[in-house]
């Protein structure tokens, strides 16, 4: 954690070095004037010893710009800045606007630092569930925040790149609107996202997916956050290209984000055949627990030699982790 350390006043290095839980931050958010807050996965703390003063906050921002705020406009028109390690530092304070379009932030007075972390092999058990004959299936991943959506997406991302099993390397295209899922620098990822994986960094989804289908002719694409109805549209074409699709939303259920009219449209075109529902997480766990169903919204069973009891509409359920059917 050297790359997010370093970034800090030697007075705070000291005091971060020694009070955080390296092993279980997830983040940490400097405000000016207030005390630093320390972010883990059921509670927060604060370090009361460390009131933030604007001469603090300027070392910070010229760590992070490496004293060039010019070098990094763009970065600053998005909110967010990725650091060596895949770390993403948000930012807030005042925004000038040019035409209605945000030209960047200015007089900085937050910054929101997101530990990045990898969690390979957390796809392992999932994967068999995702194929069908030897091919991968449409894939939706649904969960609320903080439930390891990125991180899951990510490690799937990397088993269908670099092969798995007795499955070969697949080429994949990562649409990395956020910078989240490979967390690039100058177009590099600082992530393991699979040796046969291409990344367009910081690029809207909907765009991204046609560019990379014309210039990258992927067997894969994976799309972070849909939500958009410019996203569906991208989403139909790359579908009809014969392009297979891993996603990721917000939602707690199948039917709360079937409320979604630009969601509904898929659902109701069952254009995923595979729906991942993930709950909360417990300290120390990618992710609580998973649901995998089809795509007519019933549960699957995988086992480590493949499915077993995949239901359709005519089974009656019974069990227990049923969720809900389209």
């Amino acid at each position: 954690m050297n790359e997010i350390i370093n970034l800090f006043p030697e007075n705070i290095q000291l005091i971060i070095r020694k009070m955080v839980k390296w092993n279980e931050i997830q983040e940490i958010r400097l405000r000016v004037g207030q005390p630093i807050e320390l972010i883990y996965q059921n509670n927060f703390e604060w370090l009361d010893k460390t009131l933030v003063t604007e001469q603090e906050k300027n070392h910070i921002l010229n760590q992070i710009s490496q004293f060039s705020l010019y070098r990094l406009e763009d970065e600053l028109r998005e909110g967010f800045i990725t650091i060596e390690g895949g770390h993403r530092i948000g930012l807030s304070g005042k925004v000038n606007t040019t035409d209605g379009d945000i030209h960047a932030i200015r007089h900085i007075s937050s910054f929101n630092i997101r530990i990045a972390r990898e969690k390979k092999g957390i796809a392992s058990s999932l994967m068999y569930g995702l194929l069908k004959n030897n091919r991968y299936l449409n894939t939706l991943i649904i969960g609320a925040p903080q439930t390891g959506k990125t991180t899951l997406l990510r490690d799937i991302t990397r088993h269908i790149s670099s092969g798995w099993g007795s499955m070969e390397a697949k080429k994949v295209a990562v649409i990395d609107e956020r910078s989240e899922i490979g967390a690039c620098i100058h177009g590099i990822p600082q992530l393991d996202v699979g040796r046969r994986t291409d990344v367009m960094d910081a690029c809207p989804k909907s765009t991204g997916m046609m560019m990379m289908i014309r210039s990258m002719s992927p067997d894969v694409l994976v799309v972070d956050e849909i939500g958009h109805q410019r996203d569906v549209i991208a989403i139909h074409e790359a579908i009809n290209a014969g392009v297979t699709l891993f996603c990721t939303v917000h939602g707690n259920s199948l039917e709360e984000i079937k409320k979604r009219p630009s969601i509904d449209q898929l659902l109701s075109n069952q254009v995923f055949d595979r729906y991942l529902l993930l709950q909360p997480r417990s300290s120390g766990k990618a992710f609580k627990k998973s649901s995998l169903l089809n795509g007519e919204g019933y549960p699957i069973e995988v086992t480590s030699g493949g499915i077993s009891n995949e239901m359709d509409r005519g089974d009656i359920i019974t069990r227990g982790n049923y969720l809900g059917r389209l």
